[in-house]
This record gives structure tokens, sequence and C-alpha cells, in this order.
């Protein structure tokens, strides 16, 4: 077992935050997983998605942390959608199950693309607010694994974790990271080998974001300075598909930054959100001394940023 599967507060999250299973589709078997917390006022809240080796429960620290300030938080993981019209219609009916118009998404590597597809579906009705994107991607072709990827549902599950866990780096790294890692695997070791090509199916088929149909969406990239599964070309595309986004800047954090580097994270989280907690889209309930002295926080924010070697630039 990691040593942040053993964490007290690892511990506390599984027995406080209740897991459900939420079913959408005609079909039984394609059950959406939830992990929950912040006040259910809230009808935009931070919903998000995990890369293709994790599960609902990576983003047990956005989900304590930002719910204690009262942000409403639900992370997701998906059924086993094998195609990317499968996914978009089974989260808008998820979407619709749960009485939300529209909310934000933070979405890591494939979370990220899946994120971005399910904008670029609902954009002549949008129900995105806005998008952070970690560490994530617009064009599959960069995996280089498009002619294979109709092949990976028979595929052996031993098989698919190595090509998961190929991008994993863990030599030298620090303590943290390595945590990272090691929870990470046990998840993927958790998966099921039709939930693991499912997930490596969407994250490989031939398949691209049209960025112009996003042009009205509010984008923060994030990424970090260290050693991660993509490559510097590959967010310097990312980069050029969205001028106008803000960039979140980690100095180190790997692939799992959320829970690396989550204090950071959250910050850059909040940050973002924080434009929206006025109004029809905001992801929190304000007390009201919250609210009188909302013009006086972006010092505070900015503070931080600099206190945490966090870094947010305007595209």
């Amino acid at each position: 077992m990691s040593d942040i599967s053993k964490s007290q507060e690892y511990m506390s999250f599984r027995s406080t935050i209740p897991q459900r299973k939420v079913v959408v589709d005609d079909d039984n078997t394609k059950e959406w997983t939830l992990y929950e917390a912040g006040p259910k006022t809230v009808k935009s809240p931070l919903v998000c998605f995990p890369p293709a080796s994790g599960t609902a429960d990576v983003y047990f620290r956005q989900i304590l942390g930002l719910s204690a300030l009262g942000y409403r938080v639900i992370a997701v993981e998906y059924p086993m959608y094998w195609t990317m019209k499968e996914f978009v219609e089974g989260f808008r009916k998820l979407m619709d199950h749960l009485g939300l118009d529209k909310v934000h998404i933070f979405g890591a590597s494939l979370g990220g693309f899946l994120a971005q597809k399910f904008a670029e579906y609902t954009s002549r009705s949008p129900r995105v607010g806005s998008l952070v994107l970690c560490n994530s991607f617009y064009d599959t072709s960069i995996f280089q694994q498009t002619s294979s990827a109709p092949t990976f549902w028979m595929m052996p599950a031993v098989v698919l974790k190595k090509m998961v866990m190929g991008s994993f780096h863990k030599t030298e790294t620090e303590s943290h990271i390595a945590d990272s890692i090691d929870f990470m695997v046990e998840r993927l070791d958790s998966m099921s080998q039709q939930a693991l090509a499912s997930r490596l199916t969407l994250n490989c088929m031939n398949c691209y974001v049209e960025p112009q149909k996003l042009r009205d969406v509010d984008v923060t990239l994030m990424d970090v300075f260290d050693e991660c599964a993509l490559s510097l070309n590959v967010r310097e595309e990312m980069c050029k598909c969205y001028p106008e986004a803000k960039r979140a800047h980690l100095k180190s954090g790997g692939n799992f930054p959320y829970l690396s580097r989550s204090m950071e994270v959250n910050v850059f989280l909040q940050i973002h959100l924080r434009k929206y907690d006025i109004g029809s889209l905001r992801a929190r309930e304000l007390t009201e001394e919250e609210m009188a002295m909302l013009a006086d926080s972006d010092a505070a924010f900015s503070k931080k940023a600099v206190e945490t070697g966090a870094f947010l630039i305007k595209g």
C-alpha cells in the first residue's frame, strides 16, 4: 500500500466522503462513480475528470481542500465508453441527472482532452462555464497509437498497464512525486481490463479538438516545469491553440501535480474560479463577510501563489 493510501488525510476522505454510483444510460453496466463535497445550493460546481490511469479519488485533496472553503467539488470516474459520442452524451445525461446547467471542469491528461471535447460538443448550447487543463493535449495523434486503438479491447490487462506505466518517471525524483506515482499505480492496478481498455481507446483513437469552437470558453492551462509524459512541443502546441488562455506553471509536480503539489494546484483553481464568485456561475457559497472582503482579496491570492512557488501568467 502506498504512503498516500495509508495517510490520515486519505483515510479521512474515504471515511467522510461517500462514494456514489450513478447510471444514466440504458445499459445498466455503465456506472459513473462520484465523490462529492460542498454546498448543494451551488449549481455550477467544479467537476474533476481523471487521467486514463486514474480513478475519481485521485482528486481527494481537491475535494477536501476546496470544499472546506465553500466550493462544491465533484470528482467523477467514467463508465466504459468506447466512442467520444458515447462519452459526451453520457456526461450530458449525468449533468441533467444531477440538475447542473453549467459546470467548471478540471481535467488532467485524458481528462483534459475529454473536457475539451465536451465543451466542443455543447458549444451551440454551452454547458461548460470554464476549463482548467492540466498536462493535457488536444490531438490524440501525439501518442502514435491511432491505428492500434481499435484493438485495445482484446489486449491483456498486463499489456495495457505497461503502456500506461511507460510514462511514469520515478528515477531520481522528489519523494512527494514518487509517492504520487505509487498511488496512481495502485489506482491503475484496481481497474479492470475493459475499463482500462476503454480509457486508452478514448485516449488514442483518431480524434482532435476544434479550438475555434471553444473560443468563448475561459481556459487556464496548467503544467509543470519538470519532467512529465507530455513533450515540451505538445505543451507549446496547447498554448498556440488557446492564445488567450491563462497559464498556471508549477516548478515541479511530475505527471500528477494535483497529488504531489496539491496546495499549489488548489491555489490556482481558486484563482481561476474567483472571477465567478458573483453570479450564476459561482462554484462556491460566499459568506457575508467574504462578500465584503471580495474586493480586497487579490493581493492575498497573489502573495500565496508567490509563497508556494506557483506562477499564473496571462496568455
